[in-house]
């Protein structure tokens, strides 16, 4: 075993080493500062970790969330992974952002330690440099030509290029780390140093001592030294010895030093169900011990001696002696630069091996059954999807008893976590469940002809008819908090339009989730479609639901404004339908009812000020000031416990004004308002547009101009004259229920009912009709008549 220790930070090693070597006490003193110094530090975007580092010992992590406990972690760099492309070099950019990965990590608190390739393909450049110059001095000495001939690299011994690249890596290695004032050390390993017991002793003890130093130890094999390799060349004249041995030496270095979690970055995402690239091939999330029978391996990678099987028995072995394993894709530009770092946070990356099996199915399963239960339920009769959402209807009163027990312990657990405003949403109540059951036959008794109805019918030519017919638009993810009523409407709204469905819904409704989608399956089980709507119980992260974009065709978020932007921040490739926040204004003109302004404002502000439709700016016009009607408004605001906020302009009027508001574009969701003044309808129309999120807004006035104006020209999803904000709402629009509320511009906009979860195909039904017939010489000619659309069942 060879073992040298390279300088980083601000004094040379020796000064630093001496005082460890020397005192022990000294030691703690050096890396308590040094251990302070870090959590001061932020090396990238990525935020120090304040979880416990630990786990139990001899226990590997059962699930991707605890990942982010692990404590001592091997990073393995296969040669795909360091070489470049060409297959002689390093592939530069990639290690810079490796390292800063682990540099992140380290100065985390962890123990990190790197496998790495690469002295091969390094020396292997060196060598070719030296020979292409020696022999163009050699060739311009010979010959008196002035343009030299074509050369031939010979075969290059791949331990010369190993003794040439060795140093040269690991120089590159120290001024990266170096960056980040971090401690380097390169230990060159063997077979013979984990054959004998004395020197897997030495290997142990210098790897212990380096991690308490808090230095990153960098580790590879030998193979300056080691006995040649079968005939097996991956690189061009180059015999690779030292790839094949890395995937053990990693997995062997893991148990060893009771690591937490081994890292294997390839070139691959991870471990496919068959060979990478092929129709079929599906990424494994989880890989449990004994599914090797149900995996084909492909081709190993472009460099390298391993292979995936190779990786996948090392990482077993590894699993085995209690360590966990993730196989990821380390060369891809679009997740190498946070690969290692969204692994430890626990993040859907590459495949994780476990040796726990959840009790029931896979998310990616259950995406798969919303699937295929979807179809089946689109192709029943409207009477069938009606008589499942009635029957569900039903269990919602009959089951009043259960349903409320599990609310009730859902509130009891929430208490003191929850704010006041989360709490009533999490709330359910006999007349919620009857205003459900309600809305719910209203979806049924509307959807008759929601999926296969026509809307359009054109005779393209004699015999050939064309129609446009709605048809659901496949698998919907709907992500709700701490609203368990929202579970039995969206499910309706999905059975009634033949849609697939996954629920995740929050922790906090977790028991009264669970009971009412029972009740779901029961009511689907009725016409054999159980599968259709599926609630995810997993520990499943939205952010890795948002990823799994060949099972989901749509993303509907109900939640906070954060939650909404989070989403849509990580769908890349799904739509989302949903507003990011529920900004409502209502404009008291000078021409509004004393009568009306007070009733409206307090309906539209206290009746639920939780609501995304709940009011939240009041724009009040100047003339009003100083008048009974302002005054009465304040008066009932105060006695419904209002807290005002003044917007700069209102504050400019007042001697003593309400706290100045910090935004004008802020969602309260609680019993506070924003009030601003305006010199006219049209700063109104001005400051909604600028300030609002084009939910809903709402004009007071009795001048009937003045209201059409504001209601063509405001831009929002929802314009109302002389009445409330808290209208917005999908069972008050008629639709039976929502999904949510859109503030899209396209597809659907508003309360999104049963249209909303549509979209349309196109039929075409002719005899033996082909295109060359409508040439200029063909003997057909395109007609285009519109014909008449079957009349929609409004019954």
């Amino acid at each position: 075993m060879l073992s040298q220790v390279y300088r980083s930070g601000f004094q040379p090693f020796n000064q630093r080493l001496l005082p460890w070597v020397q005192s022990t006490a000294a030691s703690r003193l050096y890396c308590g500062q040094h251990s302070a110094m870090r959590h001061v530090r932020s090396w990238s975007n990525i935020p120090f970790i304040t979880v416990p580092l630990s786990r139990a010992q001899g226990k590997s992590f059962a699930h991707r969330s605890e990942l982010k406990h692990a404590k001592r972690i091997v990073v393995k760099l296969g040669s795909a992974v360091v070489t470049r492309g060409d297959e002689c070099g390093l592939a530069l950019g990639r290690l810079a952002s490796i390292v800063e990965q682990v540099s992140v990590l380290q100065n985390q608190g962890r123990e990190m330690m790197l496998v790495t390739s690469g002295a091969v393909a390094f020396g292997k450049q060196r060598l070719r440099h030296e020979i292409l110059l020696s022999q163009s001095v050699r060739q311009a000495l010979h010959s008196g030509q002035n343009q030299l001939k074509e050369m031939a690299i010979p075969v290059l011994e791949a331990r010369a290029c190993a003794a040439a690249g060795q140093s040269g890596l690991m120089a590159l290695y120290e001024a990266m780390f170096t960056q980040y004032s971090i401690c380097a050390a390169q230990i060159l390993v063997t077979n013979l140093d984990f054959h004998d017991e004395q020197k897997r002793r030495n290997l142990n003890g210098t790897l212990h001592e380096l991690l308490r130093m808090n230095i990153v130890p960098i580790i590879n094999t030998n193979d300056a030294v080691v006995p040649p390799a079968e005939p097996n060349s991956d690189l061009q004249g180059v015999n690779v010895i030292s790839v094949k041995d890395n995937d053990s030496l990693a997995a062997r270095l893991a148990v060893e030093m009771k690591t937490d979690l081994l890292i294997v970055l390839s070139d691959v995402e991870g471990l496919f169900d068959s060979p990478p690239g092929s129709d079929d091939a599906k990424l494994i999330d989880i890989f449990y011990p004994g599914d090797q029978q149900s995996v084909t391996f492909g081709t190993k990678s472009r460099v390298g001696m391993g292979g995936m099987e190779a990786k996948v028995k090392a990482a077993l072995w590894a699993l085995q002696g209690g360590t966990s394993v993730v196989i990821a894709n380390g060369t891809h530009p679009k997740v190498s630069g946070h690969v290692i770092t969204d692994i430890v946070e626990g993040k859907k990356v590459g495949t994780f091996f476990s040796e726990v099996k959840p009790a029931g199915p896979t998310v990616e399963q259950q995406g798969e059954m919303a699937r295929s239960g979807g179809r089946m339920l689109a192709t029943l009769e409207p009477e069938q999807r009606a008589e499942i959402i009635y029957h569900l209807a039903d269990l919602l009163t009959d089951q009043q008893e259960e349903i409320l027990l599990a609310n009730k312990k859902d509130l009891e657990e929430a208490e003191g976590r929850l704010a006041g405003p989360l709490l009533k949403r999490l709330s359910l109540s006999t007349s919620k469940l009857n205003s459900l059951a309600i809305g719910l036959r209203q979806i049924a008794a509307s959807s008759q002809d929601s999926v296969g109805r026509v809307l359009r019918r054109t005779r393209i030519a004699k015999n050939l008819e064309l129609e446009q017919v709605t048809v659901p638009i496949g698998v919907l993810l709907v992500i709700f908090e701490s609203r368990p009523d929202c579970l039995p409407q969206v499910a309706a709204l999905a059975i009634a339009t033949g849609n697939g469905l996954l629920l995740k819904g929050g922790k906090e409704a977790a028991n009264s989730n669970r009971i009412l989608h029972l009740l779901t399956q029961e009511a689907l089980a009725i016409h054999g479609v159980k599968e259709a709507v599926q609630l995810v119980n997993t520990r499943e992260e939205v952010e890795d639901l948002c990823r799994l974009d060949k099972m989901i065709d749509l993303i509907i978020p109900r939640g906070s404004s954060q939650l909404v932007r989070n989403i849509q921040k990580a769908a890349k490739g799904i739509p989302v339908m949903g507003h990011s926040e529920g900004i409502c204004h209502m404009y008291v003109d000078s021409e509004a009812s004393v009568d009306k302004v007070t009733r409206l404002v307090r309906d539209s502000k206290c009746e639920y000020p939780a609501a995304c439709n709940a009011l939240e700016t009041l724009l009040i016009h100047r003339d009003l000031l100083r008048t009974s009607l302002f005054d009465q408004i304040i008066d009932m605001l105060r006695v419904e416990q209002v807290k005002i906020h003044a917007g700069p302009k209102f504050a400019s009027y007042l001697t003593f004004s309400p706290s100045e508001v910090k935004s004008l574009r802020i969602e309260y969701g609680d019993l506070e308002l924003c009030i601003e003044v305006v010199d006219s309808v049209q700063e109104a129309i001005d400051h909604i547009h600028k300030y609002g999120s084009s939910h809903t807004d709402v004009i007071v006035t009795e001048n009937e101009k003045t209201a059409e104006f504001f209601l063509q020209h405001v831009d929002s999803a929802c314009v109302f004259w002389n009445a409330s904000t808290r209208f917005s709402d999908g069972y008050r629009f008629g639709l039976g229920a929502e999904v949510g509320i859109s503030t899209s511009r396209i597809h659907a906009r508003g309360p999104v009912g049963l249209e909303g979860l549509l979209t349309t195909k196109w039929l075409l039904r002719g005899q033996d009709h082909v295109v060359s017939d409508f040439s200029e010489h063909g003997s057909l000619k395109y007609l285009h008549e519109n014909l008449p659309v079957p009349q929609r069942n409004t019954n």
